[in-house]
């Protein structure tokens, strides 16, 4: 069996899993912390988009990614697949739309499943680190807007032009300056050369 051969027989995660202690606690324990994010993952899967902390967000990820990779590669017929997905999705009704709606548009996908990004904070106030845990190509409106296609917006084309001219009356003033600076130290040059 070549290496080629082998890194088909597992998934691989198109996220970099980092090893480091989370400081994620809960009053119930290993249990309450395991069902936190159980509860993290099917409300990603329900809606696409959500706001939480951002170590239970961090966590939940690969989680997420996880699922959505073995639907991916087994589809709902391998057992264990439909095992790990009913043991994550609390709300049953979403094991069908991983399988049927997510599974299908990830399929081709080079990169990762979901996008996270850190959310602002408050201020003022005492700060949580928040983040935005997001399934890519959800119908959600873009929270980091694509400022390449906004440069044949007209505003945009006015800025531009305006800039421009600026910045040929400062070089023509900036050239007329050492020009005349050069002219000068000619001048004053060649009397000094004349007076000797």
């Amino acid at each position: 069996m070549n290496q080629a051969e082998v890194a088909k027989l597992m998934s691989q995660l198109r996220i970099a899993i980092r090893p480091r202690h989370r400081n994620i606690k809960n009053v119930d324990g290993p249990e309450g912390r395991l069902d936190k994010l159980r509860k993290t993952v099917t409300a990603l899967v329900k809606h696409e988009r959500i706001e939480l902390n951002y170590q239970r967000a961090d966590e939940a990820r690969g989680y997420a990614e996880r699922l959505i990779s073995d639907a991916i590669r087994y589809g709902d017929c391998h057992k264990p697949t439909m095992e790990m997905a009913d043991y994550w999705l609390v709300e049953k009704q979403l094991v069908h739309k991983l399988f049927k709606v997510l599974a299908p548009r990830f399929e081709d996908c080079k990169v990762s499943a979901t996008r996270m990004y850190k959310a602002p904070k408050d201020y003022p106030g005492w700060y949580r680190k928040r983040a935005v845990l997001e399934l890519r190509g959800n119908p959600y409106p873009p929270l980091v807007q694509n400022l390449a296609q906004n440069r044949s917006l007209l505003h945009n084309v006015l800025l531009d032009e305006a800039r421009k001219d600026f910045r040929k009356e400062k070089y023509a003033e900036i050239a007329a300056q050492i020009g005349q600076d050069a002219s000068n130290s000619v001048g004053s040059g060649g009397e000094a050369v004349a007076g000797k």
